[in-house]
């Protein structure tokens, strides 16, 4: 669950982009669950998800790691700064662009460097 004080800050830091403000209005309709604006917000881009799956967004979030666990915006996702990955995901088109902010704030929630630990060198 994202509080929705931190919806209000990203909504500041993301004001220019309309696709990340309806990504953060649709997670603060569904009350911060992740989970269930990840699924709206699919369904508002054309996908399918499993709403059955309660680990639909977990099975989305990992098809990212790659991007996401770079040292460069790793460190910055540890920061609580998404925009620069916001930005990545953007250029590469890894995901659609409603569902980015989902995903990273999964992952935040999640904890990064646990979310990243299978990615690193052992």
């Amino acid at each position: 669950m994202i509080d929705l004080q931190i919806i209000e800050e990203l909504q500041f830091q993301f004001a220019d982009i309309p696709e990340a403000i309806a990504s953060l209005e649709t997670i603060a309709d569904c009350e911060g669950n992740l989970e269930d604006a990840a699924i709206t917000l699919a369904i508002r881009v054309g996908q399918q998800p499993d709403i059955n799956n309660s680990e639909w967004l977990d099975g989305l979030a990992k098809k990212c790691r790659v991007a996401i666990c770079q040292a460069e915006f790793r460190n910055e996702m540890v920061d609580g700064s998404f925009i620069g990955l916001f930005q990545h995901f953007v250029q590469i088109k890894i995901c659609p662009k409603l569902l980015i902010l989902p995903v990273l704030l999964y992952v935040h929630e999640c904890g990064v460097n646990r979310f990243c630990q299978p990615l690193d060198p052992v």
